[in-house]
């Protein structure tokens, strides 16, 4: 028994008709008919005289009347009280992101400190995790959209960029040319997802031949390439974001500017038509508008 059951019931005592009560509560006369059959069949009891001109209560149906108008007011008592405490977003969140410190611990910090009713439990891994079938309440990731799914909102772009510590350059010489990179130490990223080493997108002309960079050091964490770089062992691909407060203190530099184009954004992803709670939609609000990103691509 549920309270749409027990709403339908008291609508048709009050109108006396199954059309009424359908017109009261957006479902046919028929489907109406069908939730009063199984009501009495989970009462055990028949509720309704029925004939085609009136629907009148039986005896049992009288008496089940009066407390079912009790039952469908303390459900909209429960509801109401209920309605006010979510106004308040609180309880657990699961989000995924990739495995990156920045641009997103900084403000996942700041969120905690606003709702400091909400439990994050955040997953960091570079995989493309199945958002529904795992369990997310939401997933940070970079790239497009192929799940139907899933609703998303473009947090911002960012752009990849070869940078390294002057003291390497200093030591090694600054690359003029890509082509001059094949002299040079570089620092491999593993993508964690394909097990693959991550393309160095740099511009070329249609008649060269891709590179063959050196496979000084490999790895698979932003953090790792980023200290191999700052510690002058050769030269990284990164995104602007992992690299800004260095490139800013003079620590790193970056190289071939003209070279380097690739860009990408990253989203926030969350299942469609799920019910939107206050603290997802809290989340979802606060990392759209405090995340770091440039947001001239957001919508």
């Amino acid at each position: 028994m549920d309270s749409f059951a027990i709403n339908v019931f008291v609508h048709v005592a009050d109108t006396r008709s199954f059309v009424g009560a359908g017109r009261a509560v957006g479902v046919s006369a028929s489907g109406i008919g069908k939730s009063i059959t199984r009501l009495e069949q989970t009462l055990g009891v028949r509720l309704f005289h029925r004939s085609t001109r009136s629907v009148t209560l039986t005896a049992e149906g009288e008496m089940f009347l009066e407390r079912a108008r009790r039952i469908r007011e303390e459900f909209d008592a429960a509801q109401a009280e209920l309605s006010q405490t979510t106004r308040v977003p609180t309880g657990r969140l699961r989000i995924g992101l990739p495995m990156i410190s920045e641009p997103f611990l900084l403000t996942l910090a700041a969120f905690q400190k606003r709702y400091p009713e909400v439990e994050l439990d955040l997953d960091f891994d570079n995989r493309h995790v199945d958002v529904i079938d795992e369990g997310y309440d939401a997933v940070i990731r970079s790239g497009s959209i192929d799940d139907s799914r899933l609703t998303s909102r473009t947090l911002g772009t960012f752009q990849m960029w070869l940078v390294g510590a002057p003291e390497y350059f200093a030591r090694r010489g600054t690359p003029r040319h890509p082509s001059e990179l094949l002299e040079h130490d570089c620092i491999q990223f593993r993508m964690p997802n394909t097990g693959r080493l991550q393309t160095w997108q740099l511009r070329r002309e249609a008649d060269e031949p891709a590179l063959n960079l050196s496979r000084r050091i490999i790895c698979n964490t932003n953090e790792a390439r980023r200290c191999f770089a700052l510690e002058g062992v050769g030269i990284a691909y990164m995104s602007d974001h992992t690299v800004q407060d260095a490139l800013e203190t003079g620590a790193l530099v970056r190289v071939l500017d003209q070279y380097t184009f690739e860009q990408n954004t990253f989203r926030l992803l969350w299942p469609s038509g799920k019910h939107m709670t206050p603290k997802l939609r809290a989340f979802i609000d606060f990392v759209s508008e405090h995340v770091p990103l440039r947001r001239e691509d957001r919508y």
